[in-house]
């Protein structure tokens, strides 16, 4: 029965009817949403300066394919090579979101799960044009950003635009990363933090200062989007 259950599980079919699923509810919360922007100009601030490196937490991944809101907004999302990530980068897919797969941050270890690929994939993404979003945190660390993101702005000379993207209406779930499953006919706001520039010729203490700034940027873009929605992180879920 496990076997049954694990080859379902891994099946092309399955895969591609989740993620078909998963991007249709995701839509349906996009377009049932009243969402607020912070500032009300940000698209007009961030635009000249694209292509960027999008950055938010982890678990706070679902609503990000609706960062792009013009069809002249190229993005690039990095996805886990996990079986889950699989069924993000389906729905991420089926919203017109470009993947490129493997490992978040592992600071100078890029080599584990295909990260020095993925590294690779994100500068050249960012040459060609493409914004790339990506989770800050370092794996199984909640909202502890790494250094991985930095080093990927003080390679590419591109910008760090931090930003949170929640809703009223939401369930979280009990993991590592705070998972929020966020739902139809509520509130919701995107609020854009303080934007962080990598010099080429950053050192270590230059970058564990801006890995601290953008860890700092990113707590307070989530706390003020959640107040925005009227719904303060720790209060009941409905």
């Amino acid at each position: 029965m496990k076997k049954l259950v694990r080859d379902l599980l891994r099946s092309n079919w399955f895969q591609r009817a989740v993620g078909s699923l998963a991007a249709g509810f995701l839509l349906l919360v996009w377009r049932t949403n009243r969402f607020s922007f912070d500032p009300i100009d940000v698209y007009e601030i961030v635009e000249p300066q694209m292509p960027a490196i999008f950055a938010f937490w982890h678990g706070q991944h679902f609503m990000t394919p609706f960062v792009k809101t013009k069809d002249t907004h190229r993005v690039k999302v990095l996805i886990s090579r996990h079986r889950d990530g699989e069924y993000n980068a389906l729905a991420a897919e089926r919203l017109g979101i470009g993947t490129i797969r493997g490992s978040g941050d592992h600071g100078s270890a890029f080599h584990r799960k295909g990260g020095v690929g993925a590294f690779k994939e994100m500068a050249r993404a960012l040459e060609q044009g493409y914004n790339v979003a990506l989770t800050a945190d370092v794996p199984k660390r909640a909202r502890v950003a790494g250094l991985g993101i930095i080093m990927l702005a003080r390679q590419s000379g591109r910008p760090i635009m931090p930003f949170a993207m929640v809703t009223s209406r939401y369930r979280r779930l009990n993991n590592w990363d705070r998972t929020t499953i966020n739902l139809p006919f509520g509130r919701g706001a995107l609020v854009g933090g303080e934007i962080i520039m990598v010099p080429p010729d950053a050192d270590a203490e230059q970058m564990e200062e801006l890995r601290a700034r953008l860890e700092a940027t990113l707590n307070d873009a989530t706390t003020r989007a959640y107040a925005q929605v009227g719904r303060p992180e720790g209060t009941p879920h409905g």
